[in-house]
Parts: C-alpha cells; structure tokens; sequence
C-alpha cells in the first residue's frame, strides 16, 4: 500500500455519514483502514437498492480501501481485542452517543491510557458537550436546524433540503482535517489528543457569506432559490430548449455579457453600473436577460458565453455529468472488483491516491486482522466475541 498516509493505521466505529466518510478519505490517502462492525453490520450496508451483490451503492460511496471485521462490543471478552488494536492504531474514529463509547469501555480515557499517541476522533450531531449532547444527529435533520433548508428553495416556494447529505459530507471533511493537524502535532509533541467535531458545527459554518450578512445586518436571509444573494446575475436562465447557468461574478464579464447579448449600453445605465445597483434591481436585470435568452437553444449561448469567458453551464443530470467527457478526461469514475465508484478528487503527484480494496463484505477480513495482531480468531469466534 502507498501513499502519504502508508503506516498510519485507523480504527473505525463508525456507521452512517461522517465517520465512514473520514475514513475513507484517509485510506484513499493510504491509510490503513480497520472498519469495526457490529454483527449487523453499518446501517447503510441495508439501505437500497440498488445493489450489486451484497453492496448497495450508499455503503459503496463511502467504504471503499476499507477491511472489514465484526466485534460484539457488548461482550466483555472484547475489550481484549480492542485494547489489543488500538496498541497498534494511530487514529480512531467514533461516531456513537455521548456517553456510549464509555459504557462500552472504547471511550477516550480509556483507550488513550493504553495508547498515548492515539488520535481520538469523535464525531456527533450537536456537540460532545452542551444541552443536545446526547442526542442523535442526522444529516437531514441538521439541515433544518441549522438553517441550510431555510435558505435552499424556490423563492415563494417551500424549504428544501440538499439531495445528497452535505453536512455529513462536509462534517467527514472536518474530521480529516483535524486529525492530519492531530497527526502532525504528534510528531512535535510525541503523544496524541482527543479531536471532536459535529454536524451543527459544521453546518453553521457552511452558511458562509449568508451567515455573515445575518451577523451583520441583524435581518434573516431570504430564499434566492438558484439567485445569488449578493451577486446579479448569476443564476439560471431558460433558453429556446432549455435551462442553462451564468454567473458574472465582477464588472469585467458584465461587460462581456452586455456586448454578447447585444446591449452594450446596460455598460453605462445607472441601474446596472456595478454589481450592487444590480442587486437593487435584480428584477429587472432578471427580465431582461430572461427575454434575450429564450429566442435562442443553449448551445447558442454556451458558445458565445465561453467565446468571451464568461462562466457557463447547461444543468446535467446526474448519468449526464458522470458519463461527460470531462468525467472521462478527469478519471472521475473507477471500478474496484466490479463495483464502479466515483474516485478521490485528491491528486498527489508524488503519492497518489491508490484503489486497492472494494468496499468490503460484511466481516470479509476479521480473521487475517485477528491473527496479524496475534489473536487467536478461534477462540473469540467461538465466545461469540468475533466473526
């Protein structure tokens, strides 16, 4: 195995979301990657279709580079497995309730005593810490709390979530951030330390510019729908055929679009002269592009948009944009014993990412795990502590 992360060796308990996501990333990265199941394996493993095989696609998307092994931590003989692993582990990643890695003997004081150099990752819905500790996080639900389903919709429509879950997404982001900062602090300090992050946390940050100006003007932030808050125009347009993005995010493409579209005097008129006197008059910038753009099909526009660079795009579907030749180009879909995932977007010139294990089957590599850390597999197989 290479890559900037071969030696590191991680420990995952973890299901859903976040957690596997983090991990994944750090086995892309060529970490060693032990995933620590229940006997019913991480929730997604069930949650399709589709599938191929045993594998649905939602497992698929976030376990790949991974072994696999089942450990009833309800039993107590399995502390000796664990305490045995993380002697030999770098990080660990935890994504269970407040409270319950302690009760199952895998919290952060325990295990950090055995192995002081352990980088202890916990990942929660709303804090390890404060009134909401103890409560269940999920994408969707933070969503709405935190003020992303507020801001994404149609303007007089209703709230919508995002469709792919991007707080756990983005929530696993976080997490790799702070334990490569845990990782290199190490090798400084010499031993390691508990890191935390949570969805909540990580979708108020996630509001950005839109949390900024609700911190600056005290005012809540409208729905654009697929407006920009603080830029005009950069949204979607109809064309003859179908809908297309543009986004003039400075003066100089604005001025490339008045010409392409055949009104260089908009250049000059007091209500479209910088971006803010276009954010006042939204509407009207809105209604006259709109007007211009139906007598043509999109191609037309793509074309002469990108003849003067300005930024612009046609709304692909999702099969549109992972078959596109750009995808193609890029290497952005990759198959792993048959089962086709879309790859890392690292690209490490001097130690790239390698793809060297499917996501794998439930319990697929409990026994060469056990015998590698000098564990009889037999003997705990047979307490029902192992399978």
């Amino acid at each position: 195995m290479s890559g900037p992360l071969s030696g590191i060796r991680v420990l995952e308990f973890a299901g859903l979301g976040p957690g596997p996501y983090a991990a994944m990333l750090l086995a892309d990265m060529g970490a060693d990657v032990i995933k620590v199941e229940s006997f019913d394996g991480d929730d997604t493993r069930g949650m399709g279709p589709p599938y191929i095989g045993e594998i649905s696609a939602y497992f698929s998307c976030a376990n790949r580079n991974k072994r696999s092994i089942c450990i009833d931590l309800h039993k107590a003989e399995s502390r000796e497995v664990i305490h045995t692993l993380v002697k030999q582990a770098d990080v660990l990643i935890e994504n269970f309730r407040t409270g319950t890695a302690e009760r199952l003997g895998v919290g952060y004081e325990t295990l950090s005593a055995i192995n002081p150099r352990l980088i202890y990752c916990s990942v929660s819905g709303y804090g390890r810490t404060g009134p909401e500790a103890t409560r269940a996080g999920y994408d969707f639900a933070v969503q709405a709390e935190g003020g992303l389903m507020a801001i994404t919709g149609a303007r007089d429509g209703t709230p919508n979530k995002v469709a792919v879950a991007v707080v756990d997404l983005a929530t696993g982001q976080n997490a790799v951030i702070a334990i490569l900062a845990a990782l290199l602090q190490r090798q400084n300090s010499g031993h390691g330390q508990q890191v935390a992050v949570s969805l909540f946390d990580t979708q108020l940050t996630w509001l950005a510019n839109i949390g900024a100006g609700v911190l600056f003007t005290g005012e809540d932030a409208p729905r654009y729908g697929n407006e920009h808050a603080s830029i005009v125009p950069y949204q979607d347009f109809a064309a003859s055929d179908q809908h297309f993005v543009l986004t003039v995010a400075n003066e100089k493409l604005w001025h490339a679009l008045c010409e392409a579209v055949g009104h260089p005097e908009w250049i000059e008129d007091s209500r479209f002269e910088n971006n803010t006197q276009r954010v006042l008059y939204r509407d009207q910038v809105t209604a006259n592009l709109q007007a211009i753009f139906s007598t043509q099909p999109v191609a037309h526009w793509l074309q002469a948009f990108s003849q003067r660079g300005i930024p612009c795009a046609p709304i692909n579907s999702v099969k549109q944009a992972l078959n596109s030749p750009l995808a193609q180009a890029n290497g952005n879909v990759i198959r792993i014993d048959g089962i086709p995932l879309v790859a890392s977007p690292l690209k490490l010139a001097d130690s790239p990412v390698h793809y060297h294990q499917a996501p794998p089957q439930l319990g697929e590599h409990s026994q060469p795990i056990m015998q590698e850390a000098g564990l009889d597999y037999a003997h705990y197989a047979a307490q029902g502590v192992v399978k």
